[in-house]
């Protein structure tokens, strides 16, 4: 399966595409519909007409890599479109081409750590409460 770092962007084009578009074409519309430079190195995912057909189009160093994957049965599960493209994480993707629905994953809450104050006067308060 495809594994990309956490600082690749992902990019999914949430209206169909005509699956006849090669490489020249996708590129086109990462550039004109997603807007987005094709050659960023960040992911590209179009989408079928009639669901069961994604490609994934990635620049690499010195040339262009076009994924393509068909279901032989059932459809992908997208997102709800409210804008021309919406941005996935690697998780989102794996999830996606397994065919998995994306708005019934739950994610668990992410923990973030606490910002303590270390200016000297948020100790001395701290610790006048202590007594």
């Amino acid at each position: 399966m495809l594994n990309f770092p956490p600082s690749v962007r992902i990019f999914l084009a949430t209206s169909p595409v005509d699956m006849r578009r090669q490489i020249d074409g996708l590129v086109a519309l990462a550039s004109d519909v997603l807007a987005q430079d094709p050659f960023s190195g960040h992911v590209f995912v179009f989408r079928g007409r009639r669901g069961n057909r994604v490609k994934v189009l990635v620049w690499d160093r010195n040339g262009f890599i076009l994924f393509y994957k068909r279901l032989e049965k059932g459809r992908f599960r997208f997102p709800e479109a409210t804008s021309p493209s919406r941005e996935l994480d690697s998780t989102a993707l794996t999830l996606l081409l397994e065919g998995l629905d994306l708005e019934l994953a739950a994610q668990a809450p992410r923990w973030h750590p606490r910002i303590v104050d270390p200016s000297p006067s948020a100790t001395m308060c701290e610790s006048a409460q202590a007594t």
